[in-house]
């Protein structure tokens, strides 16, 4: 049988698809297209409406679809099956299955349920000790993930994940040592380190053995972890992603500075420019910790480029609270934002206050801000312009087959002509000739593709 996988949100449930993935061939299934695929699972996100909308949205048509095609098999996954429960299985009838966060590893067994007849399943135990070993995966891959943290304990205001994700757990260092290992030795250049506050690693319970020594001194969790990550034969890159302002400290400057396969790049989610909103959304800093930890890591890391998340229209911001943020990414002056309009989330504390600003003008703040951002990371980019970028070939363009793609150490996109005899995997020096707020072009690259 076929299967098809349709992932809605962050890195996190890309790597959770990647599992699914991996269940279902070592169970005989082939992937497909989801015109052809006798089972379609959709893999939710719960952190914005929006992302709910469009998986319930695709969710509606795939029941239908049963109605032409009765052996069809449709199931949903991830965040949203976590937060509704048996909502969803009332919102969308006909649908056989669904698996919350934690209950990803049960889907050959609820497969055979729903075979046998015993559908809907509904698997949404939160057991903390079923993470276990390392979740299954595909093998190769120029870039792979890595979960190192699963969950969260900041309790923002506005969020869902501690919730549907559960408090934080920390994998044991060698055994994600371990799996990196696998990784490089199937091809994988690239690792990005998940967690969902990815610097909190290692702080609620031990990740090293008593005895473990950093060789360069380090004593903090997280930096030891890439100091073991950087030491794997055929890892050239190594990433980590979200970031938070507490985790920002001296010693992981230091660690992004001295360890060669850490790239010079950090997602550092902001979200508001204004202290009294970050007050509001329970992030636990203001603008100056924020300031402070953007300063600590560029001094040690020159070049360093930083992206964000930015929420607009958080209840009661005002146009003074907006015009902070406005000033303050202009302040730090990101490399790239991801602007998302606020939208209330059942459960969480926010969801009680007013939604008070207009949804009109909650558009007209996120369209600001993007434009801001553009005309920002198109000078960023433009400094780049007739110098050479090394760039980890990904392989053919999306967008054109007579051009390859990639990332730079900071992240950004790169098109350019292969030279003869690169692979995926490789590295490439390309010379940037014209850029884009997101992309670079090399000097041989005519007509910008996307």
């Amino acid at each position: 049988m076929k299967y098809h996988i349709r992932t809605y949100g962050c890195q996190m449930n890309e790597r959770d698809s990647e599992t699914l993935a991996a269940l279902l061939e070592a169970e005989g299934y082939a992937p497909g297209d989801e015109a052809e695929a006798g089972l379609v699972i959709v893999n939710t996100c719960s952190v914005r409406r929006k992302a709910e909308d469009k998986a319930l949205g695709k969710l509606g048509l795939l029941a239908a679809r049963k109605r032409e095609r009765p052996a069809l098999i449709v199931g949903v996954a991830g965040c949203m099956a976590q937060r509704m429960g048996h909502e969803i299985l009332r919102r969308v009838p006909g649908l056989d299955f669904a698996l919350g966060t934690r209950g990803l590893r049960n889907l050959p067994r609820a497969l055979r349920l729903v075979r046998s007849g015993r559908g809907p399943v509904l698997d949404l135990d939160m057991d903390a000790g079923r993470d276990g070993a390392a979740p299954p995966r595909l093998g190769g891959g120029v870039s792979a993930f890595v979960n190192v943290l699963y969950g969260c304990d900041r309790g923002c205001a506005y969020c869902v994940v501690p919730g549907v994700r559960g408090a934080e757990r920390s994998r044991p260092a060698g055994e994600i040592r371990s799996e990196v290992e696998r990784l490089a030795g199937q091809g994988t250049r690239q690792v990005v380190l998940l967690g969902q506050s990815v610097m909190s690693y290692g702080r609620r319970q031990a990740a090293w053995p008593a005895a473990h020594r950093s060789p360069r001194g380090f004593a903090e969790p997280f930096p030891r972890l890439l100091e073991a990550v950087d030491g794997v034969p055929g890892v050239a890159r190594v990433r980590f992603t979200s970031g938070h302002p507490s985790g920002c400290t001296p010693e992981l400057a230091r660690a992004m500075a001295e360890l060669p396969s850490v790239c010079e790049h950090l997602h550092l989610p902001l979200q508001s420019g204004s202290d009294r909103i970050l007050r509001l959304m329970r992030r636990g800093y203001d603008t100056e910790t924020y300031r402070r930890a953007a300063r600590t890591l560029r001094a040690a890391v020159p070049g360093l480029a930083l992206s964000t998340d930015i929420i607009v229209g958080f209840p009661t911001e005002t146009t003074a609270d907006f015009d902070a943020t406005r000033r303050f990414m202009d302040e730090i002056g990101f490399d790239s934002a991801f602007v998302f309009k606020y939208s209330p989330r059942p459960g969480t504390p926010a969801a009680d206050w007013p939604d008070d600003v207009p949804e009109e003008e909650k558009l007209r703040r996120n369209h600001a801000l993007l434009a801001e951002q553009d005309a920002r990371a198109q000078a960023i980019n433009a400094r780049l312009i007739g110098r050479e970028v090394e760039v980890l070939a990904e392989g053919v363009s999306a967008r054109n087959a007579r051009r390859w793609s990639g990332r730079t150490r900071t992240n950004t996109l790169a098109v350019f002509v292969p030279p003869d005899g690169i692979a995926a995997g490789d590295m490439a020096a390309v010379r940037v000739a014209r850029v884009t707020p997101r992309t670079l072009y090399d000097e041989t690259t005519g007509k910008a593709e996307g």
